[in-house]
């Protein structure tokens, strides 16, 4: 059993605290909240509130964190509780630019501790299998994806906090949803050699515009496109494009969302469309199991350096590539 601290009790730590409940791998064993009055639901929920960060790394009992805290906070968490030899997961993105990431990944490996990340589409019943179909060549030679993660989940916090700033939050829907699609891609297809970004405001009037459309180029020579959207119904899909047939996932709810439906179907050349319905599973969990397991050495978790890093990589390069207009080439 991981002894665990939720660093943060928001809309995400709150969530992720209710599905540990009864987890064979994973005792929450204290909330860090700085919000007293949000004490009393960490309580109901059968973990201990503490008011600080620095009181949960002095835990000589908390083996591990789970940050769900504000991005831009990330970095400096990481760092500390590596130092203090807490194993860390780390919500998405894991940091602001790559030299941040890089850092972070260098502080975990030199204290030997597991970083885990919140990129739980990976372990998601569609990915799964489409990874197994592009990774067989089952799709032939890829030529593109398309992918889209959108809802309006947000569109009532009000202007002026960290997620409607520009300098906190960059890239408009990429911290929340785009950032799930970029490490699914970098998993799926390789490193990025090319990004040209987009990002508009035409609803919110936030800062950091509500709206964000991405072009990659692959260093093995596919390409793809994705979107984000902040102000809009939820929707969500990825499909793959290749030269012996197509697959496609459609979801009915958001991923934190118990009981949606995964719409799947798939092409084989000179064949017709097949079609399937995949029921919902718990991917954030079966993420934080991975992540356990890691801890305990039973299996590497399933991210490399340079997945963890290239990821933050491409954001950084869509920022800079929605403000000045430019194709960033990454090699």
């Amino acid at each position: 059993m991981l002894n665990i601290a939720i660093i943060g009790f928001g809309w995400w730590g709150r969530h992720i605290l209710t599905r540990l409940q009864g987890h064979d791998a994973l005792n929450v064993l204290s909330v860090a909240e700085p919000n007293a009055a949000l004490h009393d639901d960490i309580t109901a929920l059968g973990a201990r509130a503490v008011a600080s960060f620095e009181e949960v790394l002095a835990d000589p009992a908390v083996q591990a964190v789970i940050l769900t805290t504000p991005h831009m906070l990330h970095e400096e968490q990481v760092r500390a509780a590596a130092a203090a030899g807490k194993h860390v997961f780390c919500e998405k993105p894991l940091g602001m630019n790559a030299a941040s990431a890089r850092r972070s990944v260098a502080a975990c490996r030199a204290a030997g501790v597991v970083l885990g990340i919140g990129h739980e589409l990976r372990f998601d019943p569609a990915m799964q299998r489409l990874k197994s179909l592009v990774a067989g060549g089952d799709l032939g030679t890829i030529m593109h994806a398309e992918a889209a993660f959108s809802h309006n989940k947000l569109t009532g916090v009000p202007t002026g906090g960290w997620r409607t700033s520009k300098e906190l939050s960059p890239g408009a829907g990429m911290t929340g949803m785009g950032i799930h699609l970029s490490d699914l891609m970098i998993w799926l297809f390789g490193p990025v050699a090319s990004v040209q970004a987009q990002v508009r405001d035409r609803t919110l009037g936030w800062p950091t515009g509500d709206m964000v459309v991405v072009q990659l180029g692959f260093e093995a020579g596919n390409t793809a496109h994705f979107q984000a959207i902040l102000n809009t119904p939820h929707f969500m899909r990825f499909a793959v494009f290749g030269s012996e047939g197509w697959a496609e996932a459609r979801y009915t709810s958001h991923p934190d969302t118990p009981g949606g439906r995964i719409l799947w179907e798939h092409c084989a050349k000179g064949g017709s469309p097949q079609q399937e319905v995949l029921e919902w599973s718990d991917a954030v969990v079966a993420n934080l199991s991975a992540f356990a397991t890691a801890v305990a050495g039973a299996k590497a978790y399933p991210w490399s350096d340079e997945e963890l890093i290239g990821n933050i990589a491409v954001y950084e390069a869509i920022v800079a590539s929605a403000d000045s207009g430019e194709t960033v080439r990454l090699s």
